[in-house]
Protein backbone atom coordinates (compact mmCIF):
# COMPACT_ATOMS: atom_id res chain seq x y z
CA UNK A 1 0.00 0.00 0.00
CA UNK A 2 1.35 3.50 -1.24
CA UNK A 3 1.56 5.92 2.25
CA UNK A 4 0.76 9.45 1.84
CA UNK A 5 -0.16 12.34 4.18
CA UNK A 6 0.09 10.71 8.00
CA UNK A 7 -1.59 12.21 10.51
CA UNK A 8 -1.35 11.57 14.39
CA UNK A 9 -3.39 13.86 16.48
CA UNK A 10 -2.64 14.57 19.95
CA UNK A 11 -5.66 15.11 22.64
CA UNK A 12 -9.18 15.15 23.28
CA UNK A 13 -10.13 18.82 22.50
CA UNK A 14 -11.29 19.21 19.17
CA UNK A 15 -9.99 21.56 16.78
CA UNK A 16 -12.47 24.82 16.75
CA UNK A 17 -15.10 24.67 14.53
CA UNK A 18 -14.25 28.33 12.90
CA UNK A 19 -10.68 26.46 11.83
CA UNK A 20 -12.85 24.46 9.55
CA UNK A 21 -15.33 26.24 8.25
CA UNK A 22 -14.17 30.05 8.74
CA UNK A 23 -12.34 31.05 5.06
CA UNK A 24 -10.83 34.70 6.44
CA UNK A 25 -8.18 35.64 8.81
CA UNK A 26 -8.26 34.40 12.27
CA UNK A 27 -6.67 36.23 15.44
CA UNK A 28 -4.08 34.30 17.67
CA UNK A 29 -2.78 35.41 20.76
CA UNK A 30 -0.24 33.65 22.07
CA UNK A 31 -0.09 33.79 25.73
CA UNK A 32 2.72 32.50 27.63
CA UNK A 33 4.19 32.83 31.05
CA UNK A 34 7.24 30.27 30.81
CA UNK A 35 9.49 32.90 28.68
CA UNK A 36 8.67 35.29 31.12
CA UNK A 37 11.40 37.07 33.33
CA UNK A 38 11.04 37.29 37.17
CA UNK A 39 10.10 40.62 37.08
CA UNK A 40 7.17 40.20 34.75
CA UNK A 41 6.31 36.82 36.34
CA UNK A 42 2.90 38.82 38.07
CA UNK A 43 1.88 39.74 34.45
CA UNK A 44 -1.40 38.34 33.67
CA UNK A 45 -1.91 35.75 30.97
CA UNK A 46 -3.81 37.23 28.34
CA UNK A 47 -1.48 40.58 28.95
CA UNK A 48 -0.91 42.41 25.60
CA UNK A 49 3.34 42.17 27.22
CA UNK A 50 4.21 38.76 25.74
CA UNK A 51 7.40 37.57 25.73
CA UNK A 52 7.38 37.33 21.67
CA UNK A 53 6.40 40.10 18.83
CA UNK A 54 4.76 40.24 17.33
CA UNK A 55 1.87 39.59 20.04
CA UNK A 56 -1.22 39.29 18.05
CA UNK A 57 -0.96 37.39 14.83
CA UNK A 58 -3.60 35.88 12.12
CA UNK A 59 -3.88 32.53 11.65
CA UNK A 60 -0.95 31.04 10.33
CA UNK A 61 -0.55 30.10 6.08
CA UNK A 62 -0.23 26.79 5.01
CA UNK A 63 2.80 25.57 2.98
CA UNK A 64 1.58 24.75 -0.84
CA UNK A 65 -0.85 21.78 -1.13
CA UNK A 66 0.72 18.47 -2.11
CA UNK A 67 -0.61 15.58 -3.36
CA UNK A 68 -2.44 13.54 -0.50
CA UNK A 69 -3.51 10.05 -0.23
CA UNK A 70 -4.04 10.11 3.39
CA UNK A 71 -3.70 7.46 6.57
CA UNK A 72 -4.73 8.49 10.09
CA UNK A 73 -2.98 7.41 12.73
CA UNK A 74 -5.11 7.18 15.85
CA UNK A 75 -3.34 7.93 18.74
CA UNK A 76 -5.14 10.07 21.23
CA UNK A 77 -4.83 9.98 24.97
CA UNK A 78 -8.18 10.26 25.45
CA UNK A 79 -10.38 10.08 22.49
CA UNK A 80 -9.85 10.26 18.36
CA UNK A 81 -11.20 13.19 16.56
CA UNK A 82 -12.32 12.77 12.98
CA UNK A 83 -12.14 15.30 10.86
CA UNK A 84 -10.22 16.70 7.60
CA UNK A 85 -6.73 18.74 7.39
CA UNK A 86 -7.82 22.11 8.55
CA UNK A 87 -5.73 24.50 6.64
CA UNK A 88 -5.42 24.03 2.97
CA UNK A 89 -5.07 27.62 1.76
CA UNK A 90 -2.06 29.30 1.36
CA UNK A 91 -1.27 33.25 1.91
CA UNK A 92 1.64 34.93 0.68
CA UNK A 93 1.33 37.91 2.42
CA UNK A 94 2.06 36.60 5.96
CA UNK A 95 4.68 39.02 7.46
CA UNK A 96 8.27 38.02 7.49
CA UNK A 97 10.23 38.83 10.78
CA UNK A 98 14.12 39.87 9.53
CA UNK A 99 16.71 38.17 11.48
CA UNK A 100 19.31 40.56 10.27
CA UNK A 101 18.02 44.07 10.61
CA UNK A 102 18.70 46.34 14.24
CA UNK A 103 16.03 48.08 15.72
CA UNK A 104 16.44 51.56 16.83
CA UNK A 105 17.05 51.83 20.44
CA UNK A 106 14.37 51.94 23.31
CA UNK A 107 12.09 52.40 20.34
CA UNK A 108 12.14 48.98 18.78
CA UNK A 109 9.29 46.74 19.36
CA UNK A 110 7.40 49.32 22.43
CA UNK A 111 4.15 49.59 22.69
CA UNK A 112 2.87 52.85 24.02
CA UNK A 113 2.21 51.29 27.61
CA UNK A 114 5.64 50.22 27.51
CA UNK A 115 6.99 54.00 26.05
CA UNK A 116 5.01 55.43 28.86
CA UNK A 117 7.24 53.06 31.44
CA UNK A 118 10.53 54.66 30.24
CA UNK A 119 12.05 56.56 32.85
CA UNK A 120 13.40 59.78 31.08
CA UNK A 121 16.54 60.57 33.55
CA UNK A 122 17.44 56.74 32.65
CA UNK A 123 17.08 57.47 28.71
CA UNK A 124 20.16 58.56 28.03
CA UNK A 125 21.36 55.12 29.87
CA UNK A 126 25.11 56.72 30.93
CA UNK A 127 25.45 53.41 32.76
CA UNK A 128 23.33 50.86 31.05
CA UNK A 129 25.06 48.68 28.05
CA UNK A 130 23.29 46.90 25.45
CA UNK A 131 24.65 45.45 22.44
CA UNK A 132 24.85 42.00 20.00
CA UNK A 133 26.65 39.31 20.70
CA UNK A 134 27.59 36.16 17.66
CA UNK A 135 28.34 32.92 19.09
CA UNK A 136 29.96 31.05 16.92
CA UNK A 137 31.97 27.83 16.57
CA UNK A 138 31.92 24.15 14.76
CA UNK A 139 29.00 21.97 15.14
CA UNK A 140 28.22 20.18 18.51
CA UNK A 141 30.62 22.52 20.53
CA UNK A 142 28.23 23.74 23.00
CA UNK A 143 26.97 27.03 21.54
CA UNK A 144 23.29 26.35 22.04
CA UNK A 145 24.15 25.18 25.92
CA UNK A 146 26.05 28.41 26.20
CA UNK A 147 23.59 30.80 24.88
CA UNK A 148 20.50 28.70 26.95
CA UNK A 149 23.00 29.16 29.91
CA UNK A 150 23.37 32.55 29.59
CA UNK A 151 19.64 33.84 28.65
CA UNK A 152 18.40 31.52 31.62
CA UNK A 153 16.02 28.91 29.71
CA UNK A 154 15.85 26.89 26.75
CA UNK A 155 15.68 28.86 23.50
CA UNK A 156 17.90 26.54 21.61
CA UNK A 157 17.57 23.12 20.75
CA UNK A 158 20.08 20.98 22.47
CA UNK A 159 21.07 17.35 20.98
CA UNK A 160 24.04 15.06 20.63
CA UNK A 161 23.95 14.96 17.28
CA UNK A 162 26.17 17.60 15.45
CA UNK A 163 24.12 20.34 13.26
CA UNK A 164 20.84 20.32 14.90
CA UNK A 165 21.03 24.49 15.06
CA UNK A 166 19.66 25.42 11.62
CA UNK A 167 18.76 28.91 12.14
CA UNK A 168 20.03 32.19 13.70
CA UNK A 169 18.08 32.21 17.24
CA UNK A 170 18.02 35.44 18.89
CA UNK A 171 17.85 35.40 22.67
CA UNK A 172 17.76 38.13 25.04
CA UNK A 173 19.31 38.25 28.34
CA UNK A 174 18.37 41.41 30.34
CA UNK A 175 18.96 43.01 33.90
CA UNK A 176 18.66 46.65 34.58
CA UNK A 177 22.01 47.24 34.01
CA UNK A 178 22.27 45.91 31.07
CA UNK A 179 20.67 43.86 28.16
CA UNK A 180 23.03 40.94 25.96
CA UNK A 181 21.25 39.81 22.34
CA UNK A 182 22.56 36.92 21.84
CA UNK A 183 22.73 34.69 18.43
CA UNK A 184 23.19 31.25 18.60
CA UNK A 185 24.61 30.63 14.95
CA UNK A 186 24.76 27.05 13.12
CA UNK A 187 28.05 24.94 13.39
CA UNK A 188 30.45 25.74 10.91
CA UNK A 189 31.03 23.38 7.95
CA UNK A 190 33.21 23.35 5.43
CA UNK A 191 31.92 21.03 3.20
CA UNK A 192 28.51 21.94 1.75
CA UNK A 193 26.43 19.46 0.60
CA UNK A 194 23.14 20.83 -0.13
CA UNK A 195 21.88 24.56 -1.16
CA UNK A 196 20.55 24.38 3.12
CA UNK A 197 23.92 23.99 4.21
CA UNK A 198 25.22 27.33 2.06
CA UNK A 199 22.59 29.19 3.35
CA UNK A 200 22.84 28.62 7.09
CA UNK A 201 26.59 29.32 6.56
CA UNK A 202 25.47 32.86 4.67
CA UNK A 203 23.03 33.39 8.02
CA UNK A 204 26.43 32.57 10.44
CA UNK A 205 28.18 35.24 7.90
CA UNK A 206 25.25 37.64 8.21
CA UNK A 207 24.81 37.32 12.25
CA UNK A 208 28.33 39.61 13.18
CA UNK A 209 27.14 42.10 10.67
CA UNK A 210 25.33 43.64 13.81
CA UNK A 211 27.87 42.51 16.68
CA UNK A 212 29.09 44.30 19.06
CA UNK A 213 31.57 41.33 19.80
CA UNK A 214 32.09 37.65 18.97
CA UNK A 215 32.60 34.30 21.44
CA UNK A 216 33.93 31.63 19.48
CA UNK A 217 33.61 28.06 20.82
CA UNK A 218 35.46 24.90 21.08
CA UNK A 219 35.04 21.78 22.71
CA UNK A 220 38.22 21.23 25.21
CA UNK A 221 38.30 17.49 24.80
CA UNK A 222 39.80 17.87 21.32
CA UNK A 223 43.24 18.26 20.34
CA UNK A 224 43.35 22.27 20.17
CA UNK A 225 43.20 23.44 16.44
CA UNK A 226 43.29 26.88 14.50
CA UNK A 227 39.82 28.14 14.49
CA UNK A 228 41.16 30.25 11.62
CA UNK A 229 38.03 29.24 9.25
CA UNK A 230 35.29 29.13 11.68
CA UNK A 231 36.64 33.25 12.00
CA UNK A 232 36.90 33.36 8.32
CA UNK A 233 33.21 31.99 7.98
CA UNK A 234 31.66 33.92 10.50
CA UNK A 235 33.43 37.08 10.72
CA UNK A 236 35.51 37.68 7.50
CA UNK A 237 37.31 40.95 6.84
CA UNK A 238 35.35 41.99 10.38
CA UNK A 239 38.35 40.38 12.46
CA UNK A 240 40.01 43.47 12.99
CA UNK A 241 37.01 45.49 13.93
CA UNK A 242 35.40 42.99 16.43
CA UNK A 243 36.24 41.74 20.49
CA UNK A 244 36.90 38.33 19.85
CA UNK A 245 36.39 36.08 23.14
CA UNK A 246 37.81 32.18 22.64
CA UNK A 247 35.70 29.94 25.18
CA UNK A 248 36.98 26.70 26.14
CA UNK A 249 34.09 24.33 26.32
CA UNK A 250 33.20 20.66 28.58
CA UNK A 251 35.99 21.71 30.65
CA UNK A 252 34.06 19.00 33.08
CA UNK A 253 35.15 16.62 30.93
CA UNK A 254 38.78 17.01 31.30
CA UNK A 255 41.66 16.81 33.72
CA UNK A 256 42.22 20.63 35.08
CA UNK A 257 45.80 20.14 34.06
CA UNK A 258 44.73 19.36 30.58
CA UNK A 259 42.74 22.45 30.52
CA UNK A 260 45.47 24.99 31.73
CA UNK A 261 47.50 23.27 28.51
CA UNK A 262 44.89 23.93 26.17
CA UNK A 263 44.76 27.34 27.52
CA UNK A 264 47.88 28.05 26.51
CA UNK A 265 47.67 27.16 23.40
CA UNK A 266 45.16 28.98 22.62
CA UNK A 267 45.92 32.28 24.26
CA UNK A 268 49.23 31.56 22.19
CA UNK A 269 48.57 30.24 18.55
CA UNK A 270 44.59 32.04 18.30
CA UNK A 271 44.63 35.94 17.07
CA UNK A 272 41.54 36.29 19.96
CA UNK A 273 41.64 38.78 22.57
CA UNK A 274 40.52 36.35 26.00
CA UNK A 275 40.16 32.94 26.36
CA UNK A 276 37.82 31.55 28.87
CA UNK A 277 37.39 28.34 30.28
CA UNK A 278 33.61 26.99 31.21
CA UNK A 279 31.30 23.85 31.55
CA UNK A 280 28.31 25.35 29.66
CA UNK A 281 26.04 22.10 30.80
CA UNK A 282 26.72 22.98 34.56
CA UNK A 283 27.07 26.70 34.43
CA UNK A 284 30.62 26.79 35.62
CA UNK A 285 32.58 29.99 34.14
CA UNK A 286 29.65 31.35 32.56
CA UNK A 287 29.33 34.24 34.83
CA UNK A 288 32.90 34.98 33.69
CA UNK A 289 31.66 35.16 29.92
CA UNK A 290 28.76 37.57 30.59
CA UNK A 291 31.36 40.01 32.89
CA UNK A 292 33.96 39.44 29.80
CA UNK A 293 30.73 40.62 27.10
CA UNK A 294 29.62 43.26 29.14
CA UNK A 295 32.71 44.84 29.29
CA UNK A 296 33.06 44.86 25.53
CA UNK A 297 29.46 46.46 25.11
CA UNK A 298 28.79 49.80 24.50
CA UNK A 299 27.10 52.14 26.24
CA UNK A 300 23.34 52.62 25.45
CA UNK A 301 19.19 51.95 26.22
CA UNK A 302 17.68 48.51 25.79
CA UNK A 303 17.02 47.55 22.22
CA UNK A 304 14.23 45.26 23.46
CA UNK A 305 11.64 45.47 26.24
CA UNK A 306 13.05 43.85 29.22
CA UNK A 307 10.30 41.47 30.01
CA UNK A 308 10.92 39.38 26.78
CA UNK A 309 13.59 36.93 26.11
CA UNK A 310 13.12 36.63 22.06
CA UNK A 311 12.15 38.26 19.36
CA UNK A 312 10.59 34.82 17.29
CA UNK A 313 7.19 34.11 17.77
CA UNK A 314 6.07 30.98 19.87
CA UNK A 315 5.30 28.61 16.57
CA UNK A 316 9.13 29.38 15.68
CA UNK A 317 10.13 27.37 19.42
CA UNK A 318 7.01 24.76 19.05
CA UNK A 319 8.61 23.84 15.41
CA UNK A 320 11.66 23.74 16.62
CA UNK A 321 11.10 21.50 20.13
CA UNK A 322 9.58 18.99 17.41
CA UNK A 323 12.62 18.74 15.85
CA UNK A 324 14.50 18.29 18.34
CA UNK A 325 12.80 14.99 19.10
CA UNK A 326 13.39 13.83 15.70
CA UNK A 327 17.00 14.50 16.29
CA UNK A 328 16.79 12.43 19.51
CA UNK A 329 14.40 9.50 18.41
CA UNK A 330 16.04 8.66 14.50
CA UNK A 331 19.34 8.11 13.22
CA UNK A 332 21.42 8.56 10.41
CA UNK A 333 20.26 11.06 7.50
CA UNK A 334 16.70 10.95 9.02
CA UNK A 335 16.81 13.61 11.25
CA UNK A 336 18.93 15.80 8.85
CA UNK A 337 16.44 15.40 6.25
CA UNK A 338 13.44 16.41 7.99
CA UNK A 339 11.93 20.44 8.07
CA UNK A 340 9.44 21.13 10.51
CA UNK A 341 6.60 24.02 10.32
CA UNK A 342 3.62 24.98 12.44
CA UNK A 343 0.88 25.17 9.26
CA UNK A 344 -1.94 26.37 12.45
CA UNK A 345 -1.88 27.58 16.11
CA UNK A 346 -5.19 28.53 17.78
CA UNK A 347 -5.06 29.57 21.53
CA UNK A 348 -8.01 28.81 22.95
CA UNK A 349 -8.27 30.43 26.79
CA UNK A 350 -11.23 27.62 27.87
CA UNK A 351 -9.76 24.82 26.67
CA UNK A 352 -6.85 23.18 24.75
CA UNK A 353 -4.68 25.03 22.52
CA UNK A 354 -5.08 23.55 18.69
CA UNK A 355 -1.48 23.14 17.42
CA UNK A 356 -1.04 21.56 13.67
CA UNK A 357 2.46 20.52 12.96
CA UNK A 358 3.83 19.30 9.99
CA UNK A 359 7.09 17.15 9.21
CA UNK A 360 8.54 17.42 5.13
CA UNK A 361 11.07 15.17 4.46
CA UNK A 362 12.75 14.33 1.08
CA UNK A 363 11.95 10.62 0.31
CA UNK A 364 8.63 8.20 1.15
CA UNK A 365 11.37 6.10 2.31
CA UNK A 366 11.86 8.76 5.52
CA UNK A 367 8.21 9.36 5.86
CA UNK A 368 8.14 5.56 6.60
CA UNK A 369 10.40 5.26 8.72
CA UNK A 370 8.96 8.29 10.61
CA UNK A 371 5.82 6.91 10.94
CA UNK A 372 6.83 3.43 12.01
CA UNK A 373 4.77 0.38 12.32
CA UNK A 374 1.15 1.27 12.66
CA UNK A 375 1.64 4.70 13.53
CA UNK A 376 3.67 3.76 16.78
CA UNK A 377 6.92 6.03 16.27
CA UNK A 378 4.86 9.12 15.15
CA UNK A 379 2.69 8.51 18.30
CA UNK A 380 5.91 8.49 20.07
CA UNK A 381 7.44 11.55 18.85
CA UNK A 382 4.27 13.50 19.21
CA UNK A 383 3.52 12.71 22.59
CA UNK A 384 7.13 13.52 23.54
CA UNK A 385 7.00 16.90 21.61
CA UNK A 386 3.90 17.55 23.38
CA UNK A 387 4.85 17.44 26.76
CA UNK A 388 7.91 19.53 26.26
CA UNK A 389 5.42 22.12 24.47
CA UNK A 390 2.74 22.04 27.02
CA UNK A 391 5.90 22.86 29.52
CA UNK A 392 7.08 25.85 27.36
CA UNK A 393 3.19 27.32 26.84
CA UNK A 394 2.31 26.39 30.76
CA UNK A 395 -1.35 25.03 29.16
CA UNK A 396 -2.50 21.95 27.92
CA UNK A 397 -2.53 21.31 23.70
CA UNK A 398 -4.09 19.39 21.41
CA UNK A 399 -1.43 18.69 19.24
CA UNK A 400 -1.62 16.92 15.83
CA UNK A 401 1.56 16.03 13.40
CA UNK A 402 1.64 15.18 9.59
CA UNK A 403 4.15 13.83 7.57
CA UNK A 404 5.04 14.90 3.68
CA UNK A 405 7.61 14.25 1.13
CA UNK A 406 8.58 17.14 -0.81
CA UNK A 407 11.65 15.48 -2.82
CA UNK A 408 15.25 17.94 -2.37
CA UNK A 409 13.70 20.28 -0.44
CA UNK A 410 17.54 20.93 0.93
CA UNK A 411 18.05 21.93 -2.56
CA UNK A 412 15.41 24.04 -3.51
CA UNK A 413 16.38 27.80 -2.76
CA UNK A 414 12.94 29.29 -2.96
CA UNK A 415 11.29 26.83 -0.59
CA UNK A 416 14.65 26.73 1.88
CA UNK A 417 13.59 31.27 2.03
CA UNK A 418 9.88 30.34 2.37
CA UNK A 419 11.04 27.68 5.59
CA UNK A 420 12.77 30.80 6.73
CA UNK A 421 16.78 30.23 5.73
CA UNK A 422 17.27 33.10 3.88
CA UNK A 423 17.25 35.74 6.86
CA UNK A 424 13.26 36.06 7.45
CA UNK A 425 11.23 33.66 9.64
CA UNK A 426 7.57 33.77 9.05
CA UNK A 427 6.22 35.80 11.92
CA UNK A 428 2.26 35.01 12.19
Amino acid sequence: MKLGLAVLRISAAPPPTSAREGGGPLLLLFPSSRIFHCESSSLSLFSSRSPFRPLVARLATSFESSQRNSIHSGSNEDEEEEGDPYLTSSNPSASLLSLSEKPDRSLALLDEYELEELDPDRSTCHNHRSGYVAVLGRPNVGKSTLSNQMIGQKLSIVTEKPQTTRHRILGICSDPEYQMILYDTPGVIEKKMHMLDSMMMKNVRNAALNADCVIVVVDACKVPHKIDDVLEEGIGTLTDNLPILLVLNKKDLIKPGEIAKRLEWYQKFTNVDDVIPVSAKFGQGVDDVKDWILSKLPFGPAYYPKDIASEHPERFFVAEFVREKIFMQYRNEVPYACQVNVLNYISRPTSKDFIQVEIVVEKESQKIILIGKGGKALKVLATAARLDIEDFLQKKVFLEVEVKVKENWRQDEGLLRYYGYGGQIRAL
